[in-house]
């Protein structure tokens, strides 16, 4: 039986005598094609080298990544989807020789592995089978955007100010969920405290994310004027010097560290606005006390009203405006003593501190009570050479160096006694000026009393009568004093009678004849019998 051969193939067998090798090899490949190139490889169709090396199937991928260059970088840097396959054979997805219209670059929906190229997850994963919703007409599976903002534009409500990076907020399982998600800690204004469990939009108004400013009296400026704890600007805006994120109300400024005045006593409790009152970067703050208690100096009556001056702290401490440190003995020339540590500050200082000199002199101070006591100014102004620091009664007055020192009973005798006025020092000292009445002589004895009495007891006395030029000897010691001195004397200088006859001319049995020398005969130890010369 005879086989029809076909023109093709007569067509072939005459080749070999009719054409070189190459032609041959060429018209040979071409026969045993099994069909028609894609339509974008069409121009190759008659070159079959392009694609094939004769006996070596393992060749065919380099010699696609020879013309599918964007297809060879992303296998030599191991990356999208192609860079990530463990078998480099082309011809496993993409067969050739389907036809013009064929499309050889649709995968295999159940066979691919998506996670190699984008990974879908959450809503994403959903829509796995819908390739449309991603994969755009006449765009490469391969150019398919991998940003978010290719496909949700429409949805970005922030209209493109935050950029197209929407991972950094959003997840794909929830558009609206941006919670945990964006790491605020990678941004000029890292999230602490307080500022972590803050809603995104209490600080970014307007959905407006970018350029967000920083300063706290940005978000906190309604704090800063709404209660009576508010600065209301006049600290200025940086917040964070002195309050912290985790509370409005922690104070994390420290004055002692941060300034050159140390808080202490009761300032430490004070409030910040109580001493600054202006604006703290516009008006520098006074460090002086009565910058602050001018009022309490002013007020009440133990303020001074400005007569002691602006250097409140040379008295007064923080501990307490009561609380005095001032020592008077020690930082002053006069010290303290008795009622006068009572007295308060002002009963002394009534004028200016340091412009007016306080006097030192009693006198001073107590010219009403001498004026009150009846002295009247006529003592003198030492009016501590009577009185002391512990009352006004006399306590300190020494009579001792006075004319008329006190000695015996005069010690216990009251001042007013002798001194009937209170013109102290014209008080007399002569005893008849106050023992006038007591003077049982009369005056016959004379005014000097002290000549016989005594301090110690007025009815003791030890006048001796020796030292008169009259010796009492005899029976002139048990005879009275007015038996001699019978005229009152009244002079100063008691009148000494020494002639016998002056007292005995009575008793002259001789009658004058033997003169008036009694004692050439007679002594005093006894009248009779006279001595014989």
């Amino acid at each position: 039986m005879l086989f029809r051969v076909s023109a093709k193939l007569r067509l072939l067998l005459l080749l070999p005598a009719l054409s070189p090798a190459w032609v041959y090899a060429q018209s040979l490949e071409g026969v045993l094609m099994p069909g028609e190139l894609i339509s974008d490889h069409a121009k190759w169709e008659q070159e079959c080298r392009k694609c094939h090396i004769p006996f070596r199937k393992d060749a065919q991928p380099d010699l696609c990544l020879d013309c599918h260059k964007k297809t060879a970088a992303d296998v030599r840097t191991r990356t999208k989807f192609h860079g990530t396959l463990d078998d480099k054979t082309c011809r496993l997805c993409h067969t050739e020789h389907k036809g013009r219209k064929a499309v050889i670059t649709v995968p295999d929906i159940k066979k691919f592995d998506h996670d190699r190229t984008f990974a879908l997850k959450g809503g994403h994963k959903k829509i796995a089978s819908k390739c449309a919703s991603c994969h755009l007409p006449k765009v490469k599976y391969k150019d398919a955007p991998r940003e978010c903002d290719s496909c949700h534009h429409k949805d970005d409500v922030h209209k493109g100010k935050l950029g197209k990076k929407c991972e950094q907020c959003h997840n794909e399982t929830d558009w609206k969920n941006t919670k945990n998600l964006f790491d605020h800690s990678k941004t000029r204004f890292k999230l602490e405290a307080g500022h972590a469990d803050v809603e995104c939009k209490a600080c970014h108004k307007n959905k407006e994310f970018k350029d967000t400013p920083r300063a706290c009296v940005a978000c906190h400026k309604k704090d800063d004027d709404k209660n009576k704890k508010g600065h209301r600007g006049r600290f200025g805006p940086k917040c964070e010097t002195c309050h912290t994120a985790k509370k409005w109300t922690d104070i994390t400024f420290d004055h002692d560290r941060d300034t050159k005045y140390k808080l202490l006593g009761k300032h430490i409790r004070a409030s910040c606005v109580s001493c600054h009152t202006g604006w703290l970067y516009r008006d520098k703050l006074k460090t002086n006390c009565v910058a602050c208690h001018r009022k309490d100096d002013q007020k009440n009556k133990n303020g001074h009203r400005g007569k002691f001056g602006d250097k409140c702290e040379t008295c007064h401490t923080e501990k307490s405006w009561k609380d005095i440190k001032f020592n008077h003995d020690r930082d002053t020339k006069y010290k303290l003593l008795g009622k006068h540590i009572q007295a308060t500050c002002v009963s002394c200082h009534t004028g200016w501190l340091y412009r007016d000199k306080t006097s030192t002199k009693c006198i001073d101070c107590h010219r009403k009570d001498d004026r009150n006591k009846g002295h009247k100014g006529k003592l003198g102004n030492r009016c501590e050479s009577c009185h002391n620091e512990d009352g006004w009664k006399i306590k300190a007055f020494d009579h001792s160096k006075s004319r008329f020192p006190l000695t015996g009973i005069h010690m216990r005798v009251e001042c007013k006694k002798c001194h009937k006025t209170t013109n102290y020092k014209d008080a007399p000292s002569a005893c008849d000026r106050c023992h006038l009445k007591d003077d049982v002589h009369k005056r016959r004895l004379g005014l000097d009393c002290e000549t016989c009495h005594n301090t110690r007891t007025w009815k003791s006395w030890d006048y001796d009568h020796s030292k008169t030029g009259f010796l009492l000897d005899g029976g002139h010691r048990t005879v009275e004093c007015y038996a001699c001195h019978k005229t009152p004397m009244r002079k100063a200088k008691v009148r000494v009678v020494r002639d016998c006859f002056a007292c005995h001319a009575k008793s002259d049995v001789h009658r004058g004849a033997f003169g008036k020398d009694c004692a050439r005969c007679h002594t005093g130890g006894a009248w009779l019998p006279a001595a014989r010369g």
